[in-house]
Order: structure tokens, then C-alpha cells, then sequence
């Protein structure tokens, strides 16, 4: 019989496990609850949360809104979005992780506190990402966003660099780009802070450990999740046999023939109970001896 394990570090973040906590608590008290954006880059407990009556608005319908509650996820939001709140009488549950409203003020101070003609904000993430829309949104939408070293030339290295993180990128990925500002950044002062959560980047060794005792492993996570995208890397360096699947419904069969160790991990966005779904779904299809039972 095959062997499933999920593992128990995947899951919720802190900043998730906050936000959909008090989603459920605002529903519980009042059943209309809106939400500005997806409260979590996992499509399933979107769905589950919008069956209890939350409802997923664009920035735009929010605009439109009057008078209504709206709970603002954990990826954090630009200064516009509170100022439109307040110009609609719009009642804010602020889900913002603490991580994330931490760097937003350590932007907003940088951003307040420079030169802008001689010197420039970067941010190393995701162009569009929730998080770093609320990121440049500290800077007046100044801020140069970048995704990897390809992007240096967006950099204008005649100006000093003050250089921050999303909270969900690579600790080695964020070095690299250090690295290389380094080698480029000759007669300007280069300043950069380590922006990355530790509750994210400290998965990384574990979950490599994990994905190197199984034969195969199952990674689920959203297509959206940026921190998904990191883990699912790594699992992939220590095992080519990785499979990226949004629930149970992705997975192959044909994947499990011959395999006698599963594991089952995921993204920060990920819920435990999307997983256990997913190992549920393995052992229901019994294999034995390498052979399928279908």
C-alpha cells in the first residue's frame, strides 16, 4: 500500500490564518462582508469563504461603494485605498500582516526622508503583485519594481539605491540582487534591507528535506501565489519527481505507478485542509506493488 505523508509545516502563514480568522468572525457578526481582492491566492478557500457570504470586490466596484464593510487582505494596501474608505464612509477590517505594515512604513519613511533627485527606491518582487502595488504605493508609485537581474537596467544607477523586499520572494534570490547592484553601483551610496519574512524563507530547508524523502511529491498551491512559486522551486531542485496541482482533481494517476512514498506539501497560501484532500484522494486510489487499482 502506498505510504502518504502531508506535511506538517506547509499552510497558512501567520498573516493568512489572521486575515480569514477575521473574515469568519466580521460573517459571523454581519452577514455582508466584502473583501478587496482575493483574501488569499488559493482558489478553493475563496470559494469555501464566499459559501459563508464573503464577497471578492475589484478596487474599482469599492470606488463605487458607499457605507459598506470591507476587509482588506493580508498583502496590505497603497494610501489611496484608506482615502477612498474614508471619502465613501466605508468601515475598513484592516487584515494587513503585521510583516507587511512594518516594511509599508519603513518605504513610506525612506520615501519621505530622500532626495528624489538623487536618490530612488527599489523593490525586488512581483510587477502587479497585491503586496508591491501596496509597496509602491508609498512612494507615490515611484518606487522601482524589479523581478530579477534581468531588470537592473531599470535601475538608474547615476542615483543612490535604497533597496527593499516583498516579504514571500528567495533570501538567495534577494542576495543575488545585491550582489549584483554591488558590482554596478560604483560612486553612489547603495543601502538595502532584508525585507524577506523569516516565517516564509525558514520553510525553505525543511520543505527541501521533506521533497528529498519521498518519490513523489504533490505540490499544492494556487497559480497566483508568489510564495508558492519559491517553494515549488525548491522542492523541484531536491526532487525532479514534483507535480504542481491546484486540488485533487489534478492529479495523474499515472504519476503514482510504481511510487510507494507520497508527500503532499504547499505555499503560505495553501489551506491544511486543501492537502489532507489531496492525500485523501492518493490513498483512495490504492495502489499496490507498483500496480494501480482504480
Amino acid at each position: 500500500m502506498i505510504k502518504v505523508e502531508t506535511d506538517g509545516g506547509s499552510g497558512f502563514c501567520f498573516g493568512v490564518v489572521n486575515a480569514i480568522r477575521k473574515a469568519e468572525m466580521e460573517l459571523r457578526a454581519d452577514s455582508e462582508l466584502y473583501c478587496l481582492g482575493d483574501i488569499v491566492h488559493n482558489s478553493r478557500e475563496v470559494a469555501r469563504l464566499e459559501g459563508i457570504g464573503l464577497k471578492t470586490i475589484t478596487h474599482g466596484q469599492m470606488a463605487g461603494m458607499r457605507r459598506k464593510r470591507v476587509l482588506l487582505r493580508a498583502h496590505g494596501e497603497p494610501p489611496a485605498t484608506y482615502l477612498t474608505a474614508e471619502r465613501n464612509g466605508i468601515c475598513v477590517i484592516d487584515a494587513t500582516c503585521p510583516v507587511v505594515l512594518k516594511l509599508q512604513k519603513k518605504i513610506r519613511r525612506a520615501f519621505l526622508d530622500m532626495d528624489a533627485g538623487r536618490e530612488q527606491i527599489v523593490i525586488f518582487g512581483k510587477t502587479g503583485h497585491a503586496e508591491v502595488n501596496g509597496l509602491v504605493g508609498q512612494t507615490d508609485g515611484r518606487a522601482v519594481v524589479i523581478e530579477s537581474v534581468a531588470d537592473l537596467g531599470l535601475i538608474d544607477f547615476g542615483k543612490n539605491i535604497c533597496l527593499f523586499s516583498q516579504t514571500t520572494m528567495s533570501v538567495n534570490d534577494f542576495r543575488s540582487i545585491v550582489s549584483a547592484i554591488e558590482e554596478r553601483a560604483k560612486g553612489i551610496r547603495f543601502k538595502f534591507y532584508d525585507t524577506v519574512c523569516r516565517q516564509v524563507a525558514n520553510r525553505i530547508p525543511d520543505i527541501i528535506r521533506f521533497a528529498a524523502g519521498h518519490d513523489l511529491i504533490l505540490f499544492v498551491a494556487g497559480e497566483k501565489s508568489s510564495n508558492g512559486r519559491v517553494l515549488l522551486d525548491e522542492c523541484r531542485k531536491a526532487n525532479g519527481n514534483t507535480y504542481l496541482i491546484a486540488d485533487a482533481e489534478g492529479i495523474d494517476v499515472g504519476w503514482l505507478t510504481g511510487v510507494e512514498r507520497v508527500g503532499v506539501c504547499g505555499a503560505t497560501s495553501t489551506p491544511k485542509w486543501l492537502m489532507e484532500e489531496v492525500a485523501e484522494r492518493v490513498r483512495s486510489l490504492c495502489v499496490f506493488g507498483g500496480r494501480m487499482s482504480l
